[in-house]
């Protein structure tokens, strides 16, 4: 950004993420400071899905941070800095304010959903969902049968209980992603950010991102608090969103399970299987749900759990494998 007044400012690094982008903080000789997302285009990244979503979501009152300046080519974005205050460090030191931001949260999905997606947004369909869920046969345990086998019969199921893409879904809405605002008002206390893989989705899918966080654990009262909060506000049906919610639920923690294992096994990103027996464990409560019959023990039989052992042994395969 050497375009900009922020190219004589001090550079920082931030935490980065499972991506390949990377964050610095610029710091300006008067105080102020921004944020610099350096997205490469050579390693697949695009910052213009950033920019769209951020401008939609600012237009419904929501607080992204602001697009201070883009150099799309080059995959660079100076925005707004937010702040520290990820609700994932307030509820270390104030664990009692989790019912309070996690209500702020479900409150922005709640506005958030009062809108319909943008009309360029892809869908995130039953194929697709169904083709992501199957990743742990491809990563974790890989075989390309039952891999098959499970997504021929996961589809249907998702195809009949979720066909609804109706809003737009962040897909990444968990408390690493979610900035602490008590400044302003009402869902404009929550900054939003990690949002450019956005897509039009069922409603009950960033409910399961915020709720069954592969990084943390929200208490089992937060979570159906939360849910209950979601059902009155917008007076969707509870019984059937129940079942979208469990079955989202199993959708996306075995997408996620198969992503960790592909972090630590092609990208050397070994810290990521400590977090798979969180994953599992909200896995193995999502299948207990009646829409959930036929896939659980075809899950059950042919995904091992995740013991230490076999934890060990991913790990011990670090940066060894590359799969298409």
């Amino acid at each position: 950004m050497a375009a900009t007044e922020w190219r004589d400012a001090r550079r920082l690094p931030l935490a980065g993420d499972a991506s390949n982008r990377r964050y610095d903080r610029l710091h300006r000789a008067d105080g102020t400071t921004a944020v610099l997302m350096d997205a490469p285009p050579e390693k697949g990244e695009d910052v213009r899905p950033f920019v769209r979503i951020a401008d939609h979501l600012r237009a419904l009152g929501l607080s992204p941070p602001k697009i201070l300046a883009a150099d799309a080519t080059h995959g660079l974005l100076l925005i707004e800095d937010l702040g520290d205050d990820l609700f994932a460090r307030v509820l270390e030191h104030r664990p009692e304010s989790e019912s309070q931001l996690y209500g702020a949260a479900i409150d922005v999905l709640c506005d958030l959903h009062d809108t319909p997606p943008p009309s360029d947004l892809p869908t995130y369909a039953p194929k697709l969902m169904a083709e992501l869920a199957s990743l742990p046969w491809l990563w974790y345990a890989p075989d390309a049968e039952m891999r098959a086998e499970f997504q021929a019969i996961f589809e249907p199921i998702l195809a009949q209980n979720v066909p609804e893409a109706d809003v737009l879904i962040q897909r990444d809405y968990h408390a690493e992603n979610l900035l602490w605002l008590p400044g302003q008002q009402g869902s404009a206390r929550v900054g939003l950010l990690d949002f450019q893989d956005a897509m039009a989705g069922h409603r009950a899918y960033d409910l399961v991102s915020l709720l069954q966080d592969a990084r943390r654990d929200v208490s089992l009262t937060t979570e159906a608090d939360m849910i209950r909060r979601y059902v009155a506000q917008t007076g969707v049906d509870p019984a059937s969103f129940d079942t979208a919610y469990h079955l989202l639920g199993a959708q996306r923690n075995l997408r996620i399970l198969g992503v960790f294992a592909r972090l630590c096994l092609r990208d050397g990103k070994a810290h990521y299987v400590d977090l798979i027996p969180r994953v599992w464990g909200y896995l193995m409560r999502d299948l207990t749900h009646p829409v959930l019959a036929e896939i659980a023990p075809l899950v059950q039989r042919t995904l091992p759990a995740p013991t230490p052992s076999y934890l060990q042994r991913l790990k011990e395969k670090c940066a060894t494998i590359q799969k298409p």
